[in-house]
């Protein structure tokens, strides 16, 4: 099976539908493939392209306001598909919906995601909204 690696068309005109002007959240998760798959060859690990991916688009991500609000390393799936593993999971803050579609089309980012394209086996991104804290689960 073909992992989930870059939005279907149908989803990112969803994701650009909704409201831009409010902040977002991008909760992600990665699995990284063993060895890179660029397509002129080069060897690297999933995780070192994954890396190399973080060095480029970082400075895009961060002028466009992005910041990385929690890291984890899943270690156990409790509920859910014991046979679905994950790399890294991570909640990234955008200030605005504005601001991560900015960031996505900027021409420098645009050559950064190759290696995100070549690190990544299969992947999760989904938009949250903010919400009140409330109490319990809940809320």
């Amino acid at each position: 099976m073909t992992g989930y690696i870059d939005p279907e068309r149908d989803q990112f005109e969803a994701f650009k539908n909704l409201p831009r002007d409010q902040p977002v959240l991008m909760l992600n998760f990665l699995r990284f493939r063993d060895k890179a798959a660029y397509p002129d060859g080069r060897e690297a690990t999933g995780a070192e392209a994954y890396a190399a991916y973080g060095r480029e688009s970082g400075p895009i991500f961060r002028r466009v306001g992005g910041e990385i609000v929690w890291r984890a390393k899943p270690e156990l799936m409790l509920i859910g598909p014991s046979d679905k593993q994950w790399d890294l999971v991570f909640v990234a803050r955008y200030p605005t919906a504005g601001a991560f579609l900015e960031m996505v089309t900027d021409p420098d980012y645009q050559q950064a995601v190759k290696h995100r394209q070549a690190a990544v086996a299969d992947s999760r991104l989904i938009r949250m909204s903010e919400a009140d804290e409330g109490e319990g689960f809940g809320g």
